[in-house]
């Protein structure tokens, strides 16, 4: 692989997005039942199925974090991933329509004094990031995989 300016700042978006998720995950999982009340204050889930998602989604979050650093099941990360913050999206616009004050635990007790707004640019922020990695990624693998010309 050779090196260019634009595979180096791909590379560079790559681990950023991959810290924001695993340091997120570690964050979650250090106290899953916080995360579980955080969860229950959306008013979307039972109670149940938050507990479970509180146990499970921090994991899931620092193991794709991880394929992003690793290269490793890379566009199914990039896909869970993107896929995680639509939702995430989706509930607390939902939330906020709703007149719910929350506090979404993405970045445990540094981010409860974020307004809805700072909330909603970073999330925006980090779904256009994953948005151009997934693009990136098809237009790479598109681009190996088309066949050389010869002269």
């Amino acid at each position: 692989m050779r090196f260019s300016l634009g595979n180096f700042l791909w590379r560079i978006l790559d681990l950023i997005i991959a810290a924001i998720f695993i340091y997120a995950g570690v964050l979650k999982a250090l106290d899953p039942v916080q995360l579980a009340h955080d969860i229950d204050h959306y008013k979307i889930l039972p109670w149940a199925v938050g507990v479970g998602l509180a146990f499970y989604l921090p994991w899931l979050e620092i193991f794709c974090g991880l394929a992003l650093i690793f290269r490793l099941f890379y566009r199914g990360a990039l896909s869970i991933l993107t896929s995680l913050v639509v939702v995430f999206l989706g509930a607390t616009i939902a939330a906020k329509v709703r007149g719910l004050d929350i506090t979404c635990g993405c970045f445990g007790h540094a981010s409860q004094n974020w307004s809805f707004p700072q909330h909603l640019a970073l999330d925006l922020g980090i779904l256009a990031a994953l948005a151009v990695l997934c693009y990136c990624s098809v237009a790479r693998a598109r681009a190996n995989a088309s066949p050389m010309p010869t002269s």
